[in-house]
């Protein structure tokens, strides 16, 4: 089973919560509206949390956090499991931009294209993260509203 690390980041915005979530470069994402948290899978002996800073910066440009706290595991299909954390931090989405990868495109034409990781990057209150992260991660929004929640109790 494949294994992915993520952090996901939350903001106070005009009294309200927001998450910064991505969206997937290269030709098959480009019409989709689908988003995602920040995440990917582990390279060698990496920790969990190692990998999850690894790829916030590779997908970001920005650091990760250091108050960084475990959110929650969720098998995300049949082949993924998914664990995420989450923390506190602004970040201006102007100033984001990821790594790359290459791929061949259109398929089968010989022509190798470089497209960016994560192509676009935007704050969203937590009722509409719910309508555009991918389904298998709302989980996700769920368990860090209830987490806010208790924070504040």
């Amino acid at each position: 089973m494949t294994r992915s690390y993520g952090i996901i980041i939350y903001r106070a915005f005009e009294g309200k919560t927001e998450v910064l979530l991505c969206h997937p470069g290269g030709p098959y994402w480009k019409c989709k509206k689908n988003f995602t948290v920040s995440k990917g899978e582990r390279t060698g002996y990496e920790k969990a949390i190692d990998t999850a800073k690894r790829e916030f910066k590779e997908e970001t440009s920005f650091n990760a956090p250091s108050n960084i706290h475990y959110l929650g595991t969720k098998k995300v299909n049949k082949k993924k499991l998914v664990t995420i954390f989450y923390a506190n931090m602004d970040i201006d989405v102007e100033k984001c931009h990821s790594n790359t990868f290459k791929l061949e495109s259109p398929k089968g034409s010989g022509i190798i294209k470089e497209y960016p990781e994560m192509d676009y990057y935007k704050w969203f209150s937590l009722d509409d993260a719910r309508k555009v992260i991918m389904k298998s991660q709302i989980y996700f929004i769920n368990k860090l509203e209830d987490k806010l929640k208790e924070m504040k109790a």
